[in-house]
């Protein structure tokens, strides 16, 4: 059966239910259970602007048309999607004889949209499409350690781990972008002959899909439904300080005056983990930090912002355990002792989906932080382990041995925001290990959490950035270095530094970080002291020549504060990438879409990061369209055409479009 109702196209057979329906101009929303009703939720998407779409039923199917995009669906249900011009852009992969004298009937008997129960009410759901071209390039769908820009092959976990952020959008070299807007675990096969995604519990199948001339008419299009980031506050276009850990008020102080001293450019430094003296009294432990009013003071005179880490993990002899357990604000867990993590105390994770123990810990933080002028935060997932399954039910389906769901990173950004948006800031920083679909609207600045001290390592940065950006994820940053490991005194480790630090100046934020070698002792016995410190991870740590390159590109960085806020208004306004694919760019050039080793800072320049150890020399391609001006020494070359760029060890090619 197929009708209009309600403004959707509605087919029904056998128990299944499908809604196909405008969401946004040139964009539908298409959902399908087999439960008695659809699921109300809109997960990812914010309510859509109205349009003027069309819908049609006839003897074979019926059809929705909304502006620059039409959805077909046949009486037998196989669902079909095409642009403007009427090309088949999506369709349905389903192998069955339902039509006989159709030309893909067969006898495999696979469903398009299979619906597998499992216990519990729940379902096992796969979606699959045709591959229709063989040529086809994706991006996007979040942050993966791996390589590969151009998605098309690949097969990839729909769930957060450290490192990892699943943000499951792509944007499709044939012209559509699409949304797996089910936040749950699953799986996302890209592969050349089945497009498909799975779902592995959940109770409706839902996507949006979009059809635009260019990346960008896609990617804004995606904005406008999933929400923007806000404005980037100033102090986040310039240089960020950090390492694992600061363990003393003295030792962050002694450190921010020593950028000042040698007038240095930095606008933000972090007091990372376990300042606290027990996990979940989100406070400084006065033994280390004895007068944090007076520090923040002497910071913001110097004109640096400080930033603090929060961990949503709570330890069962902390101050707040016992009224966060009755009052209902802790995760729970399967069976036996509700412990999450069991790391330096048995701790477990406040309930970031509870509306009522977000505002308590915001509360915790406004008094303890906020009050004394630290307005943004690192709100670490602390290596969380656990998975939603079951959304309905979700404070009792948490299993100590599952990966983390997709919707809880989210949630811990809302917890900040709701609570500085009710102070009256609308410029607001979260920084944070994973996100998904939506989270850029409650400023979640994402950084691709601990990953190894290795080119290899910073060669999928480079991919991550990328792809997070496609994703809809415009802020984001990652650790200059590396984080695990990598000693300052080693002269292969200060080859990776430059290079990173040379490619950190031109990430949408840029943000020094590392748990360097050897290790430091501890500064005391007591509360987070128990947790010791990496060696030193300033820009002078490195040595004369390392410091030297440092200072040029922080100076660079510096030099560039007015263009990046530039960005950073597009990122607000139309939810543009920050660092972006050469084709996002140049579209009609299609030695663009295969160039996964450079990309634009915004519209105007081009980087090309060496990835390489004792690279002193890169091949890069200048899109077509425009001229190119080098940095370094003002040479003028005419776009499309490769050149062979100089990169000696102080120098990253950059090349400014004129």
């Amino acid at each position: 059966m197929i009708e209009k109702r309600d403004g959707k196209l509605v087919f029904y057979f056998d128990g299944e239910e499908v809604w196909l329906e405008a969401w946004g101009p040139d964009a539908l929303r298409i959902r399908a259970t087999k439960n008695d009703s659809m699921p109300a939720a809109d997960w990812a998407l914010c309510k859509a602007q109205k349009t003027d779409y069309h819908i049609e039923i006839y003897d074979n199917g019926g059809a929705i048309t909304n502006g620059g995009i039409r959805a077909e669906i046949s009486k037998f249900g196989k669902i079909s999607v095409y642009n403007r011009n009427d090309q088949l852009i999506l369709e349905e992969y389903s192998r069955n004889r339902k039509d006989v004298c159709g030309e893909k009937c067969s006898a495999l008997e696979v469903e398009a949209r299979e619906f597998k129960a499992i216990p519990g009410g729940d379902y096992h759901l796969t979606q699959r499409f045709e591959s229709l071209d063989k040529n086809e390039k994706l991006y996007g769908m979040g942050q993966y350690q791996q390589p590969y820009l151009d998605l098309k092959g690949l097969d990839l976990e729909l769930a957060h781990r450290n490192s990892q952020a699943s943000v499951p959008f792509l944007l499709s070299s044939s012209g559509y972008g699409l949304l797996w807007n089910n936040p749950g675990v699953g799986r996302a096969v890209l592969g050349k002959n089945i497009m498909s995604f799975e779902s592995y519990s959940t109770k409706v199948l839902d996507y949006w899909v979009v059809a635009g001339d260019t990346p960008a008419r896609i990617e804004e299009a995606y904005a406008n439904v999933t929400g923007k980031v806000p404005m980037m506050p100033e102090y986040g276009l310039g240089f960020w300080q950090c390492k694992l850990r600061y363990q003393t008020q003295e030792e962050l102080l002694e450190v921010a005056r020593e950028y000042k001293r040698r007038n240095l450019p930095i606008d933000v430094i972090v007091i990372d983990f376990f300042h606290w003296p027990k996990q979940g009294e989100w406070k400084l432990d006065p033994v280390f930090w004895p007068d944090p009013e007076s520090m923040v003071a002497e910071l913001k005179e110097m004109g640096i912002e400080l930033m603090v880490s929060i961990w949503p993990t709570v330890d069962r002899e902390s101050e707040n355990y016992e009224e966060m357990l009755e009052k209902g604000y802790l995760i729970r867990t399967d069976r036996g002792f509700r412990v999450g993590l069991d790391f330096q105390g048995a701790t477990i994770h406040y309930d970031a989906t509870n509306p009522g123990a977000r505002n308590y810990l915001w509360d915790k933080v406004k008094k303890n932080y906020y009050e004394y002028g630290i307005k943004i935060f690192w709100l670490d997932e602390a290596e969380p382990e656990y998975s939603v399954y079951d959304f309905d039910n979700y404070r009792y389906h948490m299993g100590s041995n599952l990966q983390i769901g997709n919707i809880y990173p989210k949630e811990y950004a809302r917890t900040f925001y709701e609570g500085m948006e009710a102070e009256g800031q609308n410029n607001i920083v979260n920084l944070l290990r994973c996100a998904w679909a939506g989270s850029q609207k409650y400023g979640a600045l994402v950084w691709s959490g601990d990953i190894a001290s290795s080119f290899d390592s910073m060669r999928n940065q480079l991919a991550a950035g990328l792809n997070m950006g496609i994703a809809g994820i415009p802020w984001w940053t990652t650790d200059i270095g590396g984080f695990h490991g990598g000693n300052p005194e080693d002269s292969d480790f200060r080859e990776l530094f430059i290079r990173w630090f040379q490619w950190g100046a031109f990430c949408p934020v840029m943000r020094l970080h590392g748990d360097r070698e050897p290790r430091q002792p501890r500064q005391g016995t007591t509360g987070g002291s128990a947790c010791c410190s990496g060696a030193a991870n300033e820009v002078w740590s490195y040595g004369d020549e390392v410091y030297d390159i440092c200072k040029k590109y922080m100076e660079i960085r510096e030099d560039l504060r007015d263009y990046i806020r530039e960005l950073m208004v597009q990122a607000h306004e139309k939810g543009t990438p920050v660092m972006r694919p050469l084709f996002y760019e140049f579209p009609e050039d299609m030695s663009c879409w295969a160039n996964e080793e450079e990309y634009m800072f915004g519209e105007r320049y081009l980087v090309a990061p060496i990835l390489l150890a004792g690279q002193r020399r890169k091949e890069v391609y200048l899109p077509k369209g425009c001229r190119w001006e080098a940095m370094d020494n003002g040479t003028v070359y005419s776009g499309g055409a490769h050149i062979m760029a100089d990169a000696p060890i102080d120098y990253m090619p950059v090349f400014k479009r004129c």
